[in-house]
């Protein structure tokens, strides 16, 4: 087993770590510590978010710093003005037992006066977003000139922000001689022009793989139609109780949306986004660490920075429009050796992208289905139930309380008190729940076998993959058509001169009558039954271009609409 003490660091970095509770290095500390130590080439570093890298770049930057006087020797560059001040507060108690060494975080949406005041009195290292280091290069207050380290924390992020101009400005006013140090957690073309142009015979060092998941993260995905979409993430939330995690929307105004949507609806969530104040950012933040409030619902850009270990879930309102970013998202779950889960939402269109990111990350989503609400109910009683027998008994204080309170439910059955309880607790949840109607949700791809069930029969049409029919063109076919429009698919098998794919048992007969005669590429289509099974393979061969895997794991659906009204 390594430990802190093989590194050899010195005793004050080493008392600092004590204090810390800081034993065991972990992979990325384990493997880029000693490396820096020795050598003085630039660095490439792949890690995941959460793995620990400031302590991996930080130890040993503060191990050869000089603190005998205020001059500049390293400068961190990341993405967020969270980041920056946890980089920061990291670095300090790493460096408490050295008094001597000072650090300034620099960063944007806060008054420049004060950064400028703290940088003039000197100090040793600079903690900063681009845009900010950027602009105090412009007013000559910051000077790299004296620089030993460059280190670009989250290099992907910043570049994905948007800060490539600000990045190419501010490495170019650093020396040749420094030690370039880049931590990311994906390697995209970006980063690698970032590596191409301003390092030099970087050592490149991967803990795990390339563009990989968290490794203590499971991924689920739930396939609904949009319109279905909230509804769906009320109830996958009613079916976690205790959830904590950050909930994932593309744009602002979503964002909003969605969170004012869910705390009209009595749950414990607050909107972060970029036209939040930084004073309420921070107010949400502190309340959200708290765990006041159990879901944060963000922009990817907002919740850049965002530290928090404990995170249980992580949920994908919609899928990111970048597919690295999903590996940013999903990162903050399951970090400081926990478990997370990363839930999906996703619309029958996006099957392709679900294949490309199990690719991308090296693991199988489950296609899991949006729960019922007897599902919910039971799961919501059994909790309410654990958490009463975890309570103390001696919390009901003086023996006396209970003799009164037995004596005034004498005439209760047991039966009867434990009704009494879960309708005090959950009455409004039953009641919304007792009558609602499942959604009807169709999963795809592999995990789907719903298309063999007695609810879906099989059709065949004599057009294929020849003729140029792939999942796209299948679903505009039979969308185009009235009377099948909206109708549901199950599993889809396209063979070069026919293709099979499974309809709902009560549209098979609309679907053999109109589709007869319909004319695709001059081939009039005939439709028969099929009691052949639907086969396809379970992941795309190799060969295969990406948009044939996609074209034969891809699924799409279309789902009846069911609408429920909430009150809790």
């Amino acid at each position: 087993m390594t430990t802190f003490k093989e590194f050899n660091l010195k005793p004050e970095l080493m008392a600092s770590l004590q204090a810390l509770a800081f034993v065991e290095p972990t992979p990325v500390q384990e493997q880029v510590i000693p490396w820096l130590l020795k050598s003085k080439k630039d660095l490439i570093a792949l890690a995941q978010t959460g793995t620990g890298k400031t302590a991996a770049y930080a130890l040993p930057i503060l191990q050869q710093i000089t603190g005998q006087d205020r001059k500049l020797q390293a400068i961190i560059l990341c993405p967020t003005r969270e980041l920056c001040l946890q980089i920061s507060q990291d670095i300090k108690e790493f460096a408490q037992q050295a008094p001597n060494i000072k650090v300034t975080p620099v960063y944007g949406g806060e008054s420049i006066e004060w950064q400028i005041k703290a940088l003039k009195s000197g100090t040793n290292i600079v903690v900063g977003t681009p845009g900010r280091v950027h602009d105090l290069l412009r007013r000559k207050v910051l000077q790299l000139q004296s620089i030993d380290w460059l280190v670009l924390d989250e290099a992907d992020e910043m570049l994905d922000m948007g800060f490539k101009d600000d990045l190419d400005a501010v490495l170019e006013q650093t020396p040749a001689s420094r030690q370039t140090l880049l931590f990311s957690a994906t390697m995209s073309k970006s980063v690698n022009a970032i590596a191409r142009r301003y390092m030099t015979d970087a050592q490149e060092i991967i803990v795990g793989e390339r563009n990989v998941g968290a490794e203590k993260v499971v991924h689920e995905y739930y396939v609904v139609q949009a319109r279905d979409r909230f509804e769906a993430l009320k109830r996958i939330l009613d079916s976690l109780p205790g959830v904590y995690g950050i909930l994932f929307c593309r744009t602002r105004n979503e964002t909003q949306v969605v969170a004012d949507k869910l705390k009209l609806a009595n749950y414990d969530a607050e909107a972060l986004h970029g036209e939040i104040t930084q004073s309420t950012r921070t107010k949400i933040m502190n309340r959200f660490k708290n765990q006041q409030v159990r879901l944060l619902v963000a922009t990817d850009v907002a919740a850049r920075g965002i530290d928090v270990s404990n995170l249980s879930h992580v949920i994908n309102y919609n899928l990111p429009d970048h597919d690295e970013s999903y590996t940013h998202r999903t990162g903050r779950t399951g970090r400081a050796q926990n478990s997370g889960v990363a839930i999906s939402i996703v619309s029958p269109k996006e099957a392709g992208k679900i294949r490309k990111l199990e690719e991308m990350i090296g693991k199988k989503f489950t296609c899991k289905t949006v729960p019922s609400g007897t599902d919910i109910c039971r799961k919501q009683i059994d909790n309410f139930l654990e958490e009463i027998t975890k309570i103390e008994i001696s919390e009901l204080g003086q023996e006396q309380y209970f003799v009164d309170i037995t004596e005034k439910l004498k005439d209760v059955s047991k039966e009867d008190l434990i009704k009494h309880v879960i309708s005090h607790k959950l009455s409004s949840l039953l009641a919304t729940y007792q009558n609602a109607s499942n959604l009807g949700q169709v999963s795809f791809g592999s995990d789907s076998n719903r298309a063999n069930s007695g609810d879906f029969v099989n059709v065949r049409i004599n057009v294929g993959k020849q003729q140029g029919l792939d999942i796209k063109a299948l679903f505009a076919l039979v969308n185009a058509q009235r009377k099948l429009k909206g109708m549901a698919i199950g599993k889809i098998s396209l063979m070069p001169e026919y293709t099979i794919f499974a309809v709902e048992s009560s549209r098979a007969k609309d679907a053999l009558q109109y589709l007869p005669g319909i004319s695709w590429r001059g081939k009039k289509i005939s439709a028969s039954k099929s009691a052949d099974a639907v086969e396809y393979p379970s992941q795309p061969r190799a060969r295969q271009s990406r948009g044939q895997a996609r074209n034969q794991s891809g699924r799409r659906f279309e789902t009846k609409k069911r609408s429920f009204k909430r009150q809790r």
